[in-house]
């Protein structure tokens, strides 16, 4: 009997044994097989996950950001222990003792899902085997997928300790609003930063990854509340906090930011403009979009937002008045329906739904409305963002042609801004233009303004647009002519020119249809004169102008041909106030940039871009009222000489010549107008001693502006008001004198030298190398003769006038002699 009972209970031994090893090896196959081609798991630990790119200003403020996944890097010995301690609570609260995967959890998740026969199926996995499945798995429910997790699982914890696997799952988790990570989504939805949330907030956010869908904070508020108070119950549970402050942390209400309870952290922010913009674009060709993008760069920029205040405002005033002075209304071109306008909630949300620029603050801010009644005397209109009806009186349009029913509709969106009492009816103008200032000795663009209004159109004219400079191209002429041996006294013929070219006879005319015989070079680039710029490069050789002009960056392949030297060939804004940054700093290159440093995710710094060596900078031995030597190795692109004499007649420009109207700052500044055929282009580029500023206005489709427009007189009040406010801040000084010259008096309109004791307005003093005696009364013409009984100063008639040309023969100079309107260049 004792046989058969140890028999038989041998036999059941063996069986269990047969089956648990059959199991086992059942399961071990399983996970073998499982196991094998598994993507790697080390790789886990050199990852990077994708982090916003934020942009600062000089200051140290936050103005701009830029993310495929809104996400901000934490290590995990930042995050606070409170904050995992809820994630635990939440998610697992075994994490710190299990291998990877917890047996009990799967056990009792497996008997739910019996239980409720397959109704209520939930995951049981860990917060390594999630790791797993967010970064090399797919977020399927198959089992397949679970028994690789779980292996995976295993393996990383033999490759990551518990706080770098808490690290990668508290960082790359979604947790709603397009916030990826614990720190994103404390300051998404409280605008605060991880160590300031209290443990409800932080099991606010602990209770998020279940479903961030389904427990959105204003939408799902109980079901939200209540899952953040069973994450609050499960710390108290775990140790984590005590009773008393479970209990003052479960009373709390559920507060957010989408609630209205805090404000957004995108309040802070100002608009996107175009300077964080071409930010965007240039890093993103420099290290990739997808790098820029996911990154975590920290861009410290160049950026000083005063200055880019008053360049934004400087820019419209001239658009808009220039707009308002044609008188025609275009307005938005959006409507509402109005079997809408009835219901003041209804046409608020089509109101906030309308696409139109919001960022433009010119006299007040711009708001967007719908007209809601349209009268003889006024306009009734609904504020977006202010009150149900505003009006706006008769008087409002008197710069507009037509009445208030000629030019509006019902439903019409408009802009507006508060005026008294009233609103005032505003438009974002058809023309537009770039500007844009930076720092003569470093290149650090300060400001910059590629439009209107971003909202409007982020294409940058300041960086993007192509465009004929015009006149102010002729400095680059005139650099070449004083390279080559001549001086700002040099004589140079002032009279008709005819070309033959393979679109036929081209014959250029000054602005003014007047020519004016032998002129000293610097009249005339204070008078902006074409004809002496023609016989000028002539005398050069356009070659070597087209070397000037690449050489400093304005092209990079510039065509050798005459109509060139008049600005006829097309570039950019930013090249051309780069450019004009070398004539102000004495000749050195300087590269235009709009950051100063970049850092990586880690603060390592990996761009700099001012790597001039400050000698003295660590020095305790100097002086309070000693600067500092900072030694440059800069390329000198021109002569010092050179770009003194520049420099002093460009200030001739300002202070008698084409600008002398419109510019007048208390510091010494020099400059030069452009004004293209038909005026379809205009500018203005001038600097003091520390800052240069550049202006162009004209329509994206070029036309022409109308008459009486002019570089001077449109851009010219641009550069007037944006300096003022720049001189107040920056100073400005005499121009430095470079060693290695002197100066001699002359007449400035004959090229005579005069006595060292004269003086006069015709007088000015030249500056001129020392050991080169000029010459004097020598006169230039370019090789195009000129007729002996040709007058000093001769009207060209509209009928047209005979002239002997430089082959001899004699033909017919006047205003029908237009060939080229677009590709003949500048005039003035």
């Amino acid at each position: 009997m004792i046989r058969f009972i140890l028999s038989f209970f041998g036999a059941i031994f063996s069986l269990v044994t047969l089956g648990v090893f059959m199991v086992a090896l059942t399961i071990g196959g399983v996970f073998w097989m499982y196991g094998r081609d598994l993507p790697s798991h080390e790789s886990l630990a050199q990852y990077k996950p994708p982090t916003i790119s934020r942009i600062y200003s000089g200051e140290g403020q936050l103005i701009d950001e830029f993310a495929k996944e809104r996400r901000l890097f934490t290590p995990a010995d930042e995050i606070p222990d409170l904050i995992k301690q809820a994630f635990i609570s939440a998610e697992d609260k075994n994490f710190y003792t299990h291998q990877g995967y917890d047996i009990r959890g799967i056990a009792a998740a497996g008997v739910e899902a019996i239980r409720s026969r397959g109704s209520n199926v939930r995951g049981a996995s860990t917060i390594t085997q999630q790791v797993m499945k967010n970064f090399l798995l797919s977020g399927d429910r198959r089992a397949e997928r679970k028994i690789k997790e779980i292996i995976l699982a295993a393996r990383l914890e033999q490759t990551l300790n518990k706080e770098q696997i808490l690290e990668l799952y508290m960082n790359e988790i979604f947790l709603g609003q397009n916030s990826y990570g614990v720190t994103a989504a404390a300051q998404t939805y409280f605008n605060k930063t991880l160590a300031e949330l209290a443990p409800h907030e932080a099991a606010t956010l602990a209770a998020m990854p279940k479903a961030p869908s389904d427990y959105h904070p204003v939408r799902e508020y109980q079901r939200l509340l209540d899952r953040r108070n069973y994450v609050l119950r499960e710390m108290r549970e775990n140790g984590y906090i005590d009773k008393a402050t479970y209990e003052n942390e479960r009373a709390m209400p559920l507060r957010s930011v989408q609630n209205g309870d805090f404000e957004g952290f995108r309040t802070a922010l100002p608009p996107r403009d175009y300077f964080t913009d071409e930010i965007r674009r240039q890093l993103s060709e420099g290290f990739g979009e997808g790098e820029f993008f996911t990154g975590g760069f920290t861009v410290r920029a160049s950026i000083d937002e005063e200055m880019q205040v008053e360049a934004a405002r400087a820019l419209r005033e001239a658009l808009q008045k220039y707009d308002r002075g044609r008188g025609k209304w275009h307005g938005t071109g959006k409507t509402i329906e109005p079997a809408k306008l009835g219901d003041e909630n209804v046409w608020r949300a089509e109101l906030a739904a309308t696409e139109v620029p919001r960022d433009v603050d010119l006299g007040g801010r711009w708001h967007p409305a719908v007209v809601l009644g349209v009268g003889d005397q006024e306009l009734t209109i609904g504020i977006e963002d202010g009150p149900a009806k505003g009006r706006v009186p008769r008087a409002d349009i008197k710069w507009m042609q037509g009445s208030f029913k000629d030019n509006f509709a019902l439903g019409d969106v408009v802009l507006v801004r508060k005026a008294d009492e009233d609103w005032s009816l505003r438009q974002v103008p058809e023309v537009q233009g770039g500007f844009m200032a930076m720092d003569v000795n470093t290149g650090r663009v300060l400001a910059m303004q590629g439009g209107f209004s971003y909202q409007d159109s982020v294409f940058n004219r300041a960086t993007q647009a192509q465009r004929q400079p015009g006149s102010s191209f002729k400095p680059f002429v005139y650099a070449a002519a004083l390279d080559s041996g001549y001086s700002p006294a040099t004589i140079v013929v002032d009279a008709p020119i005819e070309v033959n070219t393979p679109q036929g006879l081209w014959r250029p005319k000054n602005a003014s249809n007047k020519f004016y015989g032998p002129t000293p070079l610097r009249t005339g680039i204070e008078r902006s004169r074409n004809l002496m710029t023609i016989r000028l490069a002539q005398e050069v050789s356009m070659p070597v102008v087209a070397g000037y002009a690449e050489r400093f960056g304005v092209y990079d392949h510039m065509g050798p041909f005459l109509a060139n030297a008049l600005g006829s060939e097309e570039t950019t804004l930013y090249k051309m106030v780069a450019a004009y940054a070398m004539f102000a700093n004495g000749g050195e290159r300087v590269e235009p940039t709009l950051v100063d440093r970049i850092q990586d995710r880690f603060g390592k710094t990996i761009y700099r871009h001012d790597r001039r060596d400050c000698v003295d900078c660590l020095s305790d031995r100097l002086a309070p009222d000693q600067a500092p030597r900072i030694v440059t190795n800069r390329e000198r692109v021109m002569d010092a000489i050179t770009a003194y004499q520049l420099t002093s007649m460009m200030r001739g420009v300002v202070e008698r010549g084409t600008a002398s109207g419109a510019v007048n700052l208390p510091v010494p500044t020099a400059g030069k107008t452009g004004t293209t055929n038909d005026a379809k282009d205009v500018w203005f580029i001038g600097f003091t001693s520390n800052i240069v500023a550049g202006c162009y206005i004209g329509y994206d489709r070029p036309r022409p502006l109308g008459r009486g427009a002019s570089g001077g007189g449109m851009c010219g009040p641009v550069f007037q008001s944006f300096m003022t406010e720049a001189v107040k801040k920056y100073g400005g000084g005499p121009f430095d004198i470079p060693p290695g010259g002197h100066f001699i008096k002359i007449d400035r309109f004959s090229g005579a030298r005069l006595p060292d004791d004269a003086s006069g307005d015709y007088v000015v003093a030249e500056y001129f190398r020392d050991g080169e005696e000029p010459i004097f009364g020598l006169t230039y013409d370019g090789g195009f003769a000129m007729g002996s009984n040709l007058p000093l100063v001769e009207e060209v008639q509209q009928a047209g006038r005979q002239v002997r040309t430089s082959t001899g023969e004699v033909t017919t100079v006047g205003p029908k002699a237009n060939f080229g309107t677009v590709s003949s260049g500048g005039l003035y």
